[in-house]
């Protein structure tokens, strides 16, 4: 492997040295739009692509990525959990603005995305693998867990995660599905893509490293199994360990791999920019929390790299970025005029090389980023405003529920809430983040999106609904006394809004 990466680091230096695109929707007409590729994992903490993660494992194609690209260093989901967050990359909207509430509820399916308006433009376009941005495979159980995560009661599911070591040691193709979907990617370069004459956007959607189902539970299953080999295992810089993350992310840098060195192969390396990223964080136990769901950093920071033609090496951005960013940045690549309605901004002028753009181009980026969540696992809205120095998180109305301050530059671990020590910076804070969004009214429309949903479900279940509702992924509580939880729902579909969210 160190020898492979010598022999792509040799040509990478040459192979990357192209004219930019431009960064004002304005292509000069000698320069031909670059093709695109886009990787995008699932559940990835972004702060493992840099230090101190980097250090637990050795993930030579995403440090590739980062020596001849440029890394953002605070890059984050608006949504952390899969549809929404996916929702918002594929519209350049904001989650409210969407109305992406929770795995099932993402974009129409005729919405145009940013793949439909490059095709428009003359792009050829192929997308393979986890797509999840209208509507995922989740379970029914999954989708009432969404609609009554208010209701007054808490239940146990089954446990989870547990890792899975798989009987041969050797195996290096871990999550099987993710690289048949990279084989089909690499076929389509290899026997298509080439011959195109027009540029080419290509998509990669990843589950890793996301964990398994594990439908030995029955049809309302969880994700709950971390799939490994001591293959992988062995690749553990046990002395460096600090917080136990996934293991499957070596997988995930090795598909990365196959398809830059498809690319250099083929000749497209130094015509193709490449961008990989995630649809949101892991937990991994950290503040003794699993999954995402969380704005803690784990959950809510997510990877963003970026190289090829134009964009300039060896960078790292400390600018706080976001998802939905990915909209404007394929347009502005492609030189497309931008739409005046979109929430994020390219990161072109971020990433490309300042002496390819002939005129300055005016950052009109905000200093801020915006992350809600109104899915399942908690029992109420939650709202983040990340800044440079704070992260700003409230709940619900904002009332009912204290917010959460913290000062990242001092306390980058999240352990200390300073809302109360810094009143009118906590203040300041919030009615920076109301002017961005009114997020009582928006947590009061998903209070009513919830219950409409749930009275339509339950409708549709009939005499069956008891028995069915007993048996979902929460049955052995439920089942201790199903009359006690079955009157709380009860008692929380009856229950008018407060007249405060209004």
């Amino acid at each position: 492997m160190p020898m492979l990466l010598l022999w792509v680091s040799v040509v990478a230096a040459s192979a990357l040295a192209a004219p930019a695109p431009g960064t004002d929707g304005q292509r000069r007409r000698a320069a031909p739009a670059p093709n695109v590729v886009l990787v995008v994992s699932d559940s990835l903490d972004g702060r493992l692509t840099f230090h101190p993660g980097s250090q637990v494992v050795k993930l030579p194609f995403i440090n590739f990525m980062k020596t001849y690209g440029t890394s953002f260093l605070n890059a984050y989901t608006n949504s952390p959990i899969c549809c929404p967050s996916r929702a918002a990359m594929w519209s350049g909207l904001f989650t409210h603005l969407t109305e992406s509430w929770n795995n099932f509820k993402g974009l129409d399916p005729n919405y145009t995305t940013w793949m439909d308006v490059m095709e428009e433009h003359g792009y050829q376009t192929q997308k393979f693998g986890k797509l999840d941005y209208t509507s995922g495979h989740h379970s029914i159980s999954n989708r009432v867990e969404a609609w009554t995560r208010d209701v007054a009661f808490l239940l146990r599911q089954e446990g989870r995660p547990v890792v899975n070591l798989i009987p041969n040691k050797a195996k290096e193709r871990v999550m099987e599905a993710d690289w048949r979907n990279t084989d089909r990617a690499i076929n389509w370069l290899r026997k298509e893509a080439i011959n195109y004459t027009k540029p080419f956007v290509l998509y990669l959607g990843l589950n890793l490293p996301h964990p398994y189902p594990s439908p030995s539970s029955g049809e309302n299953f969880g994700s709950s199994t971390f799939h490994t080999s001591l293959f992988w295992l062995k690749k553990v810089s046990v002395l460096c360990v600090q917080k136990q993350k996934l293991i499957t992310k070596f997988n995930l840098n090795f598909i990365v791999g196959e398809i830059i060195l498809t690319l250099h192969q083929l000749d497209l390396l130094q015509k193709t920019i490449v961008i990989y990223t995630s649809d949101h964080g892991e937990l991994a136990m950290e503040h003794r929390q699993f999954y995402k769901m969380s704005m803690y950093e784990a959950s809510a920071h997510v990877p963003l790299l970026i190289m090829g033609p134009g964009i300039k090496a060896n960078q790292q951005v400390s600018n706080v970025v976001s998802l939905v960013d990915i909209y404007p940045t394929m347009l502005d690549i492609a030189g497309i005029p931008l739409p005046q309605n979109l929430s994020g901004y390219s990161l072109l002028p971020l990433s490309s090389e300042p002496s390819k753009n002939k005129r300055k181009v005016k950052n009109l980026r905000p200093p801020w980023i915006l992350s809600e969540y109104h899915g399942c696992n908690v029992n109420a809205s939650t709202y983040m405003l990340r800044t440079n120095q704070w992260k700003y998180i409230a709940y619900s109305d904002g009332v009912s529920v204290l917010p959460q301050l913290f000062d990242l530059s001092l306390d980058p671990e999240e352990l200390n809430n300073i809302a109360a020590k810094f009143p009118e910076i906590t203040y300041s804070l919030d009615q920076k983040l109301r002017s961005i969004i009114n997020y009582p009214k928006v947590s009061a429309s998903v209070h009513r999106y919830n219950k409409e949903q749930f009275i339509m479900w339950k409708q549709s279940i009939g005499q069956n609904y008891s028995n069915v509702i007993a048996n979902l992924r929460w049955h052995q509580e439920w089942l201790k006394n199903p009359e006690k939880y079955e009157n709380a729902i009860n008692q929380w579909l009856t229950t008018h809004i407060a007249s405060q969210f209004e």
